[in-house]
């Protein structure tokens, strides 16, 4: 179902249909199978596209965090936290925070 799902966006992506709800599917999508690079990829689209997207901005961090991209993976949640505030999002703030200070500790760890 996935690989359907990605190539049916894929398609819509190569006929000129980009959006950041596009392009969070698709990051989605690449999320669920396991390719958390094209996953980040388009997530960074996504956010880029539509800055105020404060679940884009989580699954990104979630991304680049599987991608090992630790700093940047931080500077998402923070990012994504401002916004989610901004919005008045207070769960995806509170989890994108909880994601945050767990990625804290772990560089502290190391």
């Amino acid at each position: 179902m996935n690989s359907d799902a990605i190539a049916n966006f894929e398609r819509l992506l190569a006929a000129g249909r980009d959006g950041a709800l596009l392009r969070f599917s698709l990051g989605s999508e690449y999320l669920k199978i396991g390719d958390a690079p094209a996953a980040a990829q388009h997530l960074e689209q996504a956010v880029a596209l539509d800055p105020g997207f404060s679940a884009a901005w989580k699954l990104l961090g979630r991304a680049l965090t599987e991608c090992g991209r630790f700093e940047q993976a931080l500077a998402a949640y923070e990012r994504g936290i401002s916004v989610a505030g901004q919005k008045g999002d207070q769960q995806a703030a509170k989890e994108m925070s909880v994601f945050a200070k767990r990625l804290r500790k772990q560089r502290e760890a190391s």
